[in-house]
């Protein structure tokens, strides 16, 4: 399917529901088939941290062809955080989405992952195999994703490690200052047109679903933020020798967050893995969301 900025519309309402995890974590889930007319196979979303439906324009297409089945993060969008303030790393997130699939009666599926949620269905993949049928990760990594930031810096991968580190550090314990500020910025049209002519985004197919996707993350505190940013980058690499399943990855050329040369490397160490790589930056499904669309199709046609 391919989708001019014209034709990404957001259905009228996605269906919200909430499930609880193996820990009592009670999330929000969602999913882009609030009435069962989707005619199509089904993916589980594993979503960039924090990040809400708002970031998959192509996926709030009715006639996109995909039932997608995902949830909000631990403290983010709806969800609780969790009695131990600790369980927000990816082995969580990965309990998280068995749970979701379960309550939505999703048995197998391929999985979609962006940013920090190649890291969860990677995970996922390795833990319960029986689960998953495939894999299309877009801008992220098997694991280690800190240390493969700043990628077209060419920066030693142990300084931006630290780099991407204590960033999230000084997010974590002087957040709560920046939090009131952050969640009052007002993200409109001429934000997003700024945003996105400054590198680090590219201009994007939907402004006004980008401008829903901003707010929703400025609306997380920062302190939290932090504090789930810190967990996630203790997920190591996951062991691609255990990894049977079809795979696809999409990389940006320009992104900062996700390095594509990781990317392109993951990508021959899995067996038949594909990789494509776009002239985009860390928001490619927001850039060029009919092309990466495209892409997972025509995945979803190989694995079958």
């Amino acid at each position: 399917m391919s989708a001019s900025p014209a034709q990404i519309r957001p259905v009228a309402t996605l269906a919200y529901d909430e499930v609880l995890s193996d820990d009592g974590t009670r999330l929000r889930a969602w999913t882009n088939d609030p009435d069962g007319l989707v005619d199509g196979p089904t993916v589980v979303l594993c979503n960039g941290l924090g990040t809400s439906p708002w970031t998959w324009p192509a996926f709030l297409d009715p006639d996109c062809g995909v039932r997608v089945v995902s949830w909000n993060h631990r403290g983010t969008g709806g969800s609780d955080r969790p009695a131990d303030r600790d369980r927000v790393g990816i082995e969580e997130f990965a309990e998280d989405a068995l749970s979701v699939m379960d309550h939505f009666g999703v048995d197998r599926a391929v999985l979609v992952g962006w940013s920090m949620g190649v890291n969860t269905m990677y995970e996922l993949a390795v833990l319960h195999p029986e689960r998953v049928t495939g894999l299309f990760a877009v801008a992220g990594v098997p694991g280690d994703t800190f240390a493969t930031m700043l990628g077209p810096l060419r920066l030693p991968q142990l300084a931006v490690k630290a780099i991407a580190v204590n960033s999230s550090r000084l997010l974590k314990y002087g957040g709560r200052a920046l939090t009131p500020i952050a969640s009052r910025l007002p993200v409109g049209r001429r934000t997003i047109g700024v945003l996105s002519h400054s590198g680090f985004m590219l201009p994007v197919a939907d402004p006004e679903l980008t401008a829903r996707a901003v707010a929703a993350l400025l609306a997380i505190p920062v302190e939290w933020y932090g504090h789930l940013a810190l967990h996630t980058s203790q997920h190591p690499r996951v062991s691609l020798s255990r990894i049977t399943v079809p795979a696809a990855f999409v990389a940006g050329t320009f992104d900062l967050l996700a390095g594509a040369r990781a990317m392109a490397s993951a990508a021959e160490r899995i067996e038949g893995a594909t990789y494509t790589e776009l002239r985009g930056t860390h928001f490619l499904q927001m850039e060029q969301p009919g092309r990466v669309h495209d892409l997972l199709l025509e995945f979803l046609r190989r694995v079958g």
